[in-house]
């Protein structure tokens, strides 16, 4: 016995299977974000003050480097998912809604390649 419908049956329509993990990913980057926005919130604080050259102090321990990076990573995977879920509810034309999903996702990367870039060079003393 089958719960769907007798034309999803028909059109063989159903789920894209892709919900739950998409769903997922937003909870546990949310709950990573959590911690990592605390990490972050709590180096600010300690900073006496927010000079180029504390910050750069602040970031080249390898600690916080590591904890920059993981921010940044997560930042923009949470930012992407979100993002996605509303093109894919607004944009209702089908190439631009393509056009606009992958508009998103080059967009993501290039500003998490840059923060990457960025916590690298100021890490490693180039």
């Amino acid at each position: 016995m089958s719960l769907r419908t007798p034309l999803g049956q028909v059109l063989g329509l159903g789920t894209a299977k892709d919900g739950t993990s998409h769903w997922w990913g937003q909870r546990v980057s949310a709950i990573a974000l959590i911690f990592l926005g605390i990490w972050f919130a709590f180096l600010l604080a300690t900073m006496s003050g927010f000079s180029h050259a504390e910050a750069v102090t602040a970031i080249g321990r390898p600690i916080n480097s590591v904890l920059l990076l993981l921010l940044s990573a997560t930042l923009g995977y949470h930012s992407y998912l979100g993002i996605q879920v509303v093109i894919e509810d607004y944009v209702h034309g089908p190439g631009l809604k393509l056009l606009t999903l992958l508009f998103s996702r080059f967009v993501h990367v290039a500003l998490v390649a840059a923060a990457v870039f960025a916590v690298l060079k100021i890490g490693l003393n180039a």
